[in-house]
């Protein structure tokens, strides 16, 4: 009995804490998507050209990167526990002033929930990824579409506000619950992975990886986050412009990427045990290719929307993928390596918004903006083809 209760807390305590993250990520997914359906109101609040506006996802992703290097060195230092918490209690309090009438501390309340969310993602991502081991693919799926949950019930939730005039009060909300989660999490077990020794004692035994490989996986995580946000976050905007003016439908467009998102991580797992990884990810870049051309073609508001659900199907089982690479290909050093790749994520975040909006500010067309990420999508597909050999290990 006493042999059996030995082996079974431990596997309670991880779902225990499986479920905390994964309503940790719900809220980090409202965080990293709220500045979409936030947008046009923002352009119109302060007047803003389509290159200021896209200074909200530079400001927010560039804030993620700090907190991704600080995550990295936290994790290092006191495990997990630490920047999962003080991130989440950053997250909740820059929410909570994101509807501030001046420009100047609306840009501070999104850097401030930026470097929140900064510091959940690695230790999030790989804590499931270290625990997962063969399943791994499937657990990230699992835990990210969680994160699509809150993305796609985003926009709905700032239209519903914005008709009720209650903004401040969802975003007060918001913050509410990222305090419930930081109290979770301060009481949760964490097990033997609260403590970085662990990972350092096995680090002698992690795989060799050539620098090509890195630095093409690298560039994977950069271009991928790039892609997402660059269609996630103008979304609505271009949804608003087909449809010239701010409508509910148009506040939902990015609702239609989230969704799109998380119904394809929802059934990933279905996917993952019929199809090798590298399958399913050249079938989700073909259908978001698909989708993104779509979009960029698109007169009419409805099959704008279509496309922008295509494009969010088609990235959702992406990025899991990458990371359950990076846990399997590097093995004990993913922690000190994936600090690296998941910063190069944010300023992919923060990279990506920023192209779309600079592109269409040149040349004047947001549709025309849409062609870098589609550039990017191209460049992953060849990555990945050249990533074959690992890949298939």
């Amino acid at each position: 009995m006493t042999e059996q209760s030995s082996t079974t807390t431990p596997a309670q305590s991880y779902r225990n804490l499986f479920i905390i993250l994964c309503a940790g990520f719900v809220l980090s997914g409202i965080a990293t998507t709220i500045v979409g359906p936030m947008l046009p109101v923002f352009i119109r609040r302060w007047s803003l050209d389509d290159g200021q506006a896209g200074l909200f996802s530079t400001v927010q992703f560039v804030a993620s990167w700090c907190g991704t290097l600080a995550s990295t060195a936290i994790v290092s230092w006191r495990g997990y526990r630490t920047p999962l918490v003080l991130g989440y209690l950053l997250m909740g309090v820059g929410l909570f002033f994101l509807n501030a009438e001046a420009y100047r501390a609306a840009m501070i309340a999104v850097g401030t929930y930026g470097v929140g969310y900064g510091l959940i993602t690695p230790g999030t991502n790989l804590l499931v990824a270290e625990v997962g081991g063969a399943k791994s693919a499937s657990h990230l799926n699992l835990l990210n579409s969680s994160w699509g949950v809150g993305a796609m019930a985003c926009s709905p939730l700032i239209a519903l506000a914005l008709r009720r005039n209650a903004v401040s009060g969802f975003l007060a909300g918001f913050a509410v619950f990222g305090g419930l989660i930081t109290l979770g999490l301060l009481f949760s077990s964490f097990g033997k992975q609260e403590h970085s020794e662990v990972a350092e004692a096995g680090a002698s035994s992690a795989p060799q990886i050539g620098l090509a490989v890195t630095v093409a996986l690298a560039s994977l995580f950069f271009i991928y986050v790039a892609v997402e946000n660059g269609i996630g976050i103008w979304a609505a905007e271009y949804a608003k412009r087909l449809a010239s003016g701010i409508t509910a439908t148009t506040t939902l467009a990015p609702a239609f990427f989230y969704s799109g998102l998380t119904s394809g991580r929802a059934f990933a797992p279905l996917a993952l045990h019929r199809l090798s990884e590298r399958k399913v990810v050249l079938g989700a870049l073909g259908v978001t290719v698909i989708g993104t051309i779509f979009l960029i073609v698109s007169t009419k508001l409805t099959f704008a929307l279509a496309a922008i659900f295509i494009a969010g199907l088609g990235c959702a089982s992406v990025y899991p993928i990458y990371i359950a690479w990076l846990s399997r290909w590097y093995g004990a050093g993913a922690r000190k390596i994936g600090g690296v790749l998941f910063a190069l994520a944010s300023l992919g975040g923060s990279a990506g918004p920023g192209l779309v909006g600079f592109t269409s500010k040149l040349t004047g067309s947001l549709r025309t903006g849409f062609l870098v990420p589609l550039l990017g999508i191209l460049i992953m597909v060849f990555l990945v083809f050249a990533l074959r050999r690992q890949a298939s290990a």
